[in-house]
């Protein structure tokens, strides 16, 4: 990715700050999209599962990711601030008693979603970027603006980008419990809000298909190797996909050389979504 100052066509967010919500290690699409607009000269704000909260600020304190901190300038990222964040919850009349009783969430304080969005505005009055995964409620007689989640798009004060998966709209035995669904719906809201926020506020909305990463959280599905090895044997670009190269997509689309770009599903997977035959398939041996 092109720095500010370097020869040729830059990508400079300098000046603009980028909310990312969704970081709780170092490994991640999300962490990988945080350095590269930091690298293009962002200021980072960050939203962390409550539970691992604890665990990623003290990471963080002690140095165990500075290695990974690294930018091309041999500088550290930088997080102005990490804001306790569960996206399961709205408001706190939605939150069960059980949750609140949790000792995860024991000291943590204003992690819902609209305690965030208001706390963000009190701390720094407004973003220009805001990175997340999160689906909408089930209000599907309203448009999307006028959700309980309104206050995320209108959080974002220019682009807002999530992150995808093929499985939307391609079978993926084993990848289950609704997240195909999930991400078919996000992809359909990705649409619907390009226009709504585009029209109402001038944001973009885009949403990146990212292929497989041995991430914390990937791994959770079981078979994640498999399904990167998979990648590898098939895609046209015979090559392990890294996180990095996510989040220099992600700098890309929301800085100001994709401004005629929203509403769009963007691949970055080696190519694999283009394939119609598994080339590793056992039936082209026979």
């Amino acid at each position: 990715m092109s720095q500010s100052g370097a020869q040729g066509l830059p990508i400079d967010l300098r000046g603009k700050r980028a909310f990312i919500a969704g970081v709780a290690d170092d490994n991640g699409y999300g962490w990988a999209i945080a350095k590269a607009l930091a690298a293009a000269g962002a200021e980072i704000l960050v939203g962390t599962w409550v539970p691992a909260l604890n665990i990623f600020e003290t990471s963080l304190r002690r140095g165990k990711f500075d290695e990974s901190r690294k930018l091309p300038d041999g500088s550290l990222m930088e997080i102005a601030k990490i804001y306790p964040l569960d996206a399961v919850y709205d408001t706190l009349d939605g939150i069960p008693e059980d949750v609140k009783a949790n000792k995860r969430y024991a000291g943590a304080s204003n992690w819902t979603v609209k305690e965030v969005v208001e706390t963000v505005k009190n701390d720094f009055g407004s973003i220009d970027i805001l990175v997340h995964s999160l689906a909408n409620g089930p209000e599907v007689t309203k448009p999307l603006l006028e959700t309980s989640r309104k206050e995320l798009q209108r959080f974002a004060g220019g682009s807002s980008i999530s992150l995808t998966y093929i499985a939307s709209e391609r079978i993926i035995p084993g990848y289950g419990g609704g997240m195909s669904s999930a991400k078919a719906a996000l992809e359909s809201d990705t649409r619907v809000l390009a226009y709504e926020a585009g029209r109402k506020g001038k944001i973009r909305v885009n949403t990146i298909s990212a292929g497989p990463l041995g991430s914390r959280a990937a791994k959770a599905i079981g078979f994640i190797e498999k399904m990167i090895e998979y990648s590898y044997v098939n895609a046209p670009l015979q090559k392990e996909l890294s996180a990095d190269e996510v989040g220099n997509a992600a700098a890309f689309l929301v800085s100001p050389l994709a401004s005629a770009i929203t509403g769009s599903t963007i691949y970055v997977d080696n190519g694999l979504n283009t394939m119609g035959l598994a080339l590793d398939s056992s039936a082209l041996s026979t």
